[in-house]
């Protein structure tokens, strides 16, 4: 058995795919699975990255070419929802979002002054949040901020975020697992805060409404 897959095998069937995929393809593989992250948020970077560093360490490739490579399918997956919330466009979006119960026209307009204000904080630190990661591309497209500074602000966040936790699992080996516990830690904290913020927005809708 690969040594790689056997290090894999306790955390389940996705990070022994990861495995077998950078085993396959090398660099490229951590680069599709980490482009994925961003159209398919379950898909966690947060196991994918720790597991590139020790691919790394165990002479897969080496630990720049893992920063090259997942940074790389970083901005590749950031940038597809880029161009997708751009072919969506500002008023298709409004118009849907409108047709969501509770969300009324003044919801977005203030989420896209909002935008308009602090877009640059929120796609360079966005990249490192989970779920905000998978998504903020989504909205510098929509608004259609300029491509090129999407673009540098994209890739700085990536490879700050990606350097973290390619070089953890790089120096912790064989234990670069230890990485993703702690990571799983932040995002759920991450989805909790998502979840009160929901909650209260519906709370607060539906007392207005019987207040009206």
């Amino acid at each position: 058995m690969d040594l790689h897959l056997a290090q894999a095998e306790p955390l389940g069937g996705l990070a022994g795919w990861a495995v077998s995929l950078m085993d396959s393809l090398g660099g490229l593989g951590a680069a599709v699975i980490v482009g994925l992250d961003n159209l398919f948020p379950p898909i966690p970077s947060e196991l994918v990255l720790p597991l590139a560093g020790f691919s790394a360490s165990q002479g897969t490739f080496s630990l720049l070419a893992a920063l090259a490579w997942t940074t790389f399918g970083s901005v590749a997956g950031a940038v597809i929802v880029y161009w997708l919330g751009a072919l969506l466009g500002r008023d298709r979006t409004r118009a849907l979002l409108l047709r969501i119960p509770l969300v009324k026209a003044s919801d977005f307009d203030r989420t896209e002054a909002w935008f308009a204000k602090h877009g640059t904080k929120a796609v360079f630190f966005g990249r490192m949040v989970p779920i905000f990661r998978s998504l903020i591309s989504l909205p510098a497209g929509i608004e259609r901020m300029p491509f090129g500074r999407f673009l540098v602000l994209t890739t700085l966040g990536s490879l700050i975020w990606n350097t973290l936790f390619v070089v953890a699992g790089y120096l912790l080996g064989a234990n670069w697992h230890v990485v993703n516990d702690y990571a799983g830690i932040f995002q759920y904290v991450v989805i909790g805060a998502v979840a009160i913020a929901l909650a209260v927005f519906v709370v607060t809708r539906l007392r207005d409404r019987v207040r009206a």
